[in-house]
């Protein structure tokens, strides 16, 4: 069967918007949809994407043909000059689909931190090698016994005045790095964070670089002890590594200077402001905050076109089974999570731009704005993590057993985010920290001082009672994320100095607050996640776009009020009566937009190379497509499995007659 499924194409044209409208939205206008499509068109004529899907490799064989397409990627990079950021990524998303590159540290990690934190002789030196690929480098900061809490990292660079050089030792088995990124394998260089000795004095964690392998034959390094960790939960393509370090040596100028310096006879000082160094974290949370918007959006594309496919169910008059998507229980599993895929794509966005204009004014020596950016990427990279993955787990239920099977295309995109719960900071960590600023605001707010805009809900009078009526009403919606918000910070605020009082140190009253400071953190969060696509309706839009991404967010808004009511009914604020209205809003709700499901997940305009998944097809054709893929399993090599030959025909031949039928 070719064309598209009938079901699907009806879908489609019974939208109410079209989707390119929306596309435009999402990727930020026309002009660059169009370039973003071309880069991928691109992709899409290069042959050498073309080969066995990874899930049918052997471990040693997705490596490898992910370093040989790695490598092929560079090349193109330059051939087609794709410039930083989204351009490298929209070639890669169609190049090498959910396939974890090898290098990937190199250009997210390794060259931020030395352009970051570097001199300028150092990124003259280091930045320049590294632009040029002539090293390959990584960021080697977690260690087997310590991940987010950098502070007690075991690592040490103990500096010897005597050759102007660092020693780096691994003084614990605890003390080994673990989990980095391209280090067991493919990296030939990393930065290195240890614990600095100088004087006698520990002066606690620093960069370093460090040359892990050899530029002529790749061997370790004399002192460095490589390797890979081992299969993990996903990343088949990616060497996460370990590295022991004994004695090694290294030039002075190897520390990494920007912000701190030890002279040639050990003398150390720090320059500027310590948290400067956050900036790389918050960079790479960006990434991962906006990362976590397109897989969820990815996961939605499939369960939803998967959906409007499959029938199941008692027939009709005419012998025609419903569609699944037309159950309001299906609806109820697949819409509140493409609403909530949209949200976190416009928080992603949001956050991106606030880095880039943050990120200058610091550059220009106004740090004023660190503070909350360091929270704001916290906050969202822990929210939208967590989301993402229990939201990925339900969509990949909504499609029966078909969405057990790696032609779903949900495996990858599970095992692949699921991991951003703990790297670059573990969630529970994360939302502490939001926490901490968070009651850094609400003490300045009882002094009368005026707060960051994003907090400055922390000085303002609230409402008593929750205004939220049949209609869509998104001042009530955003005022009543913010109450919650409100009285979760001043609660966890209240608790902490009522232990503090009673004679408890401020880290036992912390601990023993902790899990109202998780909650606080993880309201006030969602309250920006609210109000950031409330904002959004504001744009310049068509009326048919607005229609019915005002429903998407009102939806958004609803379904978490919904499905945390003990949070907001708690104090009073929404009444038993009042929640029920809006759970019947939120049934109205999912009817109004059933009809326009598929044009929104079309509107992300994801393309099937870069879906990667049966299911999710554009097209539809479901069942002869799994059919084929199930072809290239190499279990299907020979009709008769080895194993018949070595197990099963001895024992048939023991117990069966000759015949060859029954």
């Amino acid at each position: 069967m070719s064309g598209v499924n009938p079901d699907l194409q009806k879908e489609r044209e019974k939208a109410t918007f079209q989707p390119l409208h929306l596309t435009n939205i999402l990727y930020g206008g026309a002009q660059l949809v169009r370039r973003r499509r071309a880069i991928e068109n691109l992709a899409l004529n290069d042959k050498e994407a073309e080969g066995t899907p990874t899930v049918f490799l052997s471990r040693t064989e997705a490596y490898s043909e992910a370093v040989r397409k790695a490598i092929h990627f560079l090349k193109k990079q330059k051939e087609h000059d794709l410039g930083d950021g989204p351009e490298i990524l929209y070639y890669k998303e169609m190049f090498a689909a959910h396939e974890n590159s090898p290098i990937g540290l190199h250009g997210v990690m390794f060259l931020p931190t030395i352009l970051g934190q570097g001199t300028t002789e150092q990124i003259e030196k280091w930045g320049t090698m590294a632009k040029n690929y002539e090293i390959l480098g990584t960021y080697a900061q977690t260690e087997m016994g310590h991940g987010t809490f950098l502070r007690q990292l075991e690592t040490t660079a103990t500096y010897d005045p005597s050759t102007e050089e660092f020693i780096l030792n691994s003084p614990t088995v605890t003390s080994t790095k673990w989990w980095p990124g391209n280090l067991g394998k493919t990296t030939n260089c990393a930065v290195v964070l240890a614990q600095l000795h100088a004087r006698g004095e520990c002066h606690g964690v620093h960069p370093f670089i460090l040359q892990t392998r050899s530029l002529e034959d790749h061997k370790s390094m004399p002192g460095v002890t490589l390797g890979d960790i081992g299969p993990k939960f996903g990343y088949a393509t990616n060497d996460n590594g370990f590295m022991r370090l004994n004695n090694v040596r290294i030039p002075r100028d190897q520390m990494l200077m920007r912000y701190a310096q030890v002279s040639k006879d050990g003398v150390y000082t720090r320059k500027g402001h310590s948290k400067l160094t956050y900036l790389t974290m918050v960079f790479v949370r960006a990434i991962i905050t906006f990362d976590c918007a397109r897989t969820l959006a990815e996961g939605c594309t499939i369960a939803i076109r998967y959906s409007a496919i499959r029938r199941q169910g008692e027939p009709d008059k005419c012998g025609v089974e419903p569609q699944v998507l037309d159950y309001q229980t299906q609806q109820y599993k697949l819409l509140p999570n493409l609403a909530t895929s949209m949200a976190l794509w416009f928080a992603g966005m949001f956050m991106r731009d606030t880095y880039l204009k943050i990120s200058s004014q610091i550059n220009e020596g106004n740090i004023d704005e660190l503070p909350q950016l360091h929270a704001l990427s916290a906050g969202l990279k822990a929210y939208s993590s967590w989301l993402t993955s229990s939201c990925l787990e339900e969509c990949r239920m909504a499609c029966g057993g078909h969405g057990y099977s790696h032609a779903s295309g949900f495996i990858k995109l599970y095992v692949d985010i699921t991991p951003a719960c703990t790297y670059e900071g573990e969630n529970t960590v994360m939302m502490l920290q939001v926490a901490r600023y968070l009651m850094k605001c609400y003490g300045k707010a009882q002094t009368g001082a005026t707060l960051p805009k994003m907090v400055e809900y922390l000085t303002e009078k609230h409402f008593n009672m929750c205004t939220i009526s049949d209609g869509a009403n998104f001042n009530s919606i955003v005022n009543t994320y913010q109450h919650r918000a409100f009285r979760l910070v001043q609660e966890a605020a209240q608790r902490m100095a009522s232990l503090m009082a009673s004679g408890k140190s401020q880290e036992e009253a912390w601990n023993m607050t902790s899990v109202a400071l998780v909650k606080a953190a993880y309201a006030h969060t969602e309250y920006f996640v609210v109000k950031t696509f409330v904002e959004v309706l504001d744009r310049e839009m068509s009326p048919e776009i607005h229609e019915v991404l005002a429903q998407v967010c009102e939806l958004y808004g609803l379904h978490g009020i919904v499905e945390q009511s003990g949070s907001f009914l708690v104090d009073g604020f929404i009444g038993r009566e009042q929640m029920q209205q809006i759970e019947r809003r939120q049934m109205v709700l999912l009817a109004l937009i059933r009809p326009n499901a598929v044009a929104l997940v079309d509107s992300f305009d994801f393309h099937d190379r870069a879906l990667d998944s049966v299911l999710g097809r554009y097209d539809g054709q479901v069942y002869e497509n799994l059919y084929k893929w199930a072809q290239q399993s190499t279990l299907n090599k020979t009709d008769v499995h080895e194993s018949y030959y070595k197990y099963l025909r001895p024992m048939f031949k023991s117990k069966s007659t000759s015949s060859s039928k029954l």
